[in-house]
């Protein structure tokens, strides 16, 4: 593995990370992110445009909220037969609210649930 980037393992990841800034610019798209929401070839089409664009209502309006009023939003979804979970979380720097990072994470049909005692 490259080591000059620090970053390279988010790209190994099948799980599609995205982060946006505090005013909802797309800063940065993993490669599964690329795959997953771009519609131009070269993937990077949305990296620099405003991520409420990029998302109909309700969507958008929720969204909206997260940025005006930051917290974290968890729920799943089913598109084309696949489940996802989704968890968007406000990422602070130093105490302020510096944006939204999206993980959308495939989940397998059945997933084993733990519940663990502290010993």
């Amino acid at each position: 593995m490259d080591t000059a980037d620090p970053n390279l393992w988010l790209n190994g990841l099948q799980a599609a990370i995205t982060y946006c800034n505090a005013d909802g610019i797309i800063q940065h798209m993993n490669s599964a992110s690329l795959r997953t929401f771009s519609t131009q070839e070269d993937g990077d089409s949305l990296v620099g445009t405003n991520v409420l664009d990029c998302h109909p209502e309700p969507a958008r309006s929720k969204l909206l909220d997260l940025l005006e009023n930051p917290r974290l939003n968890v729920y799943t979804i089913e598109k084309n037969g696949r489940r996802k979970m989704i968890y968007q979380a406000p990422v602070m720097v130093d105490g302020l609210f510096s944006g939204i990072v999206e993980i959308s994470l495939p989940l397998p049909d059945e997933i084993p649930h733990f519940i663990r005692q502290e010993s």
